[in-house]
């Protein structure tokens, strides 16, 4: 079963781990920005981040396992705390929508819940309202639940486009608040935090509809291959192959197929359409 990984933070893994990913069905991987281990002292530093993960990480990715690799930029929740700095970054993140491998905006968010914080998710969101681009929300570690009511008003009162916004990190306490709206809703299997046998209840009271599973494969304990394993963990629990497939493949490919610069779907669709040719044409 071919598999997408939405959430995982590669610049900080192993030629080996995208080996694995690859062996495990793994295709595709989409890359968000996030903290790099320490915060970053001047706008430049995320610049040169930026560079590095849209260029040298989607060349790696290919280069030592044929996978396919995009990212989403954005001045991370973590690193908000500086309004000096997240508006020079943000001022630059136009031209990086521009780019091919880049297919939306974040993660965005809280951390602290602060209202520099709060700012630049403000303005982050309504940046990629203007620019049509999918969104990747960070719900907070710490008073989650809080979090998620506050990042929810938010979203309603700016009015973007709920459909091209994925709220990552759910937790029980927090679906049904984010539940009520009209966004997608993802969840991050990381040990300690998650797991794919606590989701697999939630995902049979609120559905499969506008959801995605995903790794956060970073620099603490973490795990990869959380996305393959979901996938054998659900199959083994007698979930449908089908439905099991719609969530770790298909709906993750809906969503960034919002973004004209995500390829892989492109790919995917001629491929589709090259197995399965009108009724009535020949293949040739």
């Amino acid at each position: 079963m071919r598999l997408i990984d939405s959430h995982a933070h590669m610049t900080s893994r192993t030629t080996d781990d995208y080996r694995e990913m690859r062996r495990s069905g793994i295709e595709c991987v989409i890359e968000p920005s996030f903290w790099s281990g320490s915060d970053k002292l001047y706008p430049e530093s995320f610049f040169d981040y930026f560079e590095h993960i849209i260029d040298f990480e989607t060349e790696r990715a290919d280069r030592v396992a044929g996978m396919d690799h995009y990212v989403t930029v954005s001045i991370n929740p973590k690193e908000a705390v500086d309004r000096e700095m997240s508006e020079a970054v943000i001022d630059r993140l136009p031209e990086y929508l521009e780019r091919d491998r880049v297919v939306g905006v974040g993660e965005i968010g809280f951390n602290l819940q602060t209202d520099e914080e709060e700012w630049a998710f403000r303005e982050q969101l309504r940046l990629a309202e203007e620019h049509e681009q999918p969104v990747i929300i960070h719900l907070p570690h710490t008073e989650k639940p809080k979090g998620a009511e506050r990042t929810v008003d938010i979203i309603e009162e700016m009015g973007v486009t709920q459909e091209r916004i994925i709220i990552d990190h759910n937790e029980p306490d927090t679906m049904e608040t984010t539940a009520a709206t009209d966004c997608w809703l993802g969840f991050t299997l990381y040990p300690g935090k998650i797991s794919i046998e606590e989701v697999m209840p939630l995902l049979e009271e609120y559905g499969t509809d506008r959801r995605i599973i995903n790794s956060s494969a970073d620099w603490d304990d973490s795990d990869p291959l959380a996305v393959p394993k979901a996938r054998d963990a659900m199959i083994d629990a007698g979930w449908d192959r089908e439905e099991v497939r719609k969530l770790l493949f298909e709906n993750p490919l809906e969503f960034f197929s919002q973004s004209p610069h995500f390829d892989y779907a492109d790919a995917v669709a001629a491929e589709s359409a090259d197995e399965n040719p009108p009724q009535g044409a020949e293949a040739e």
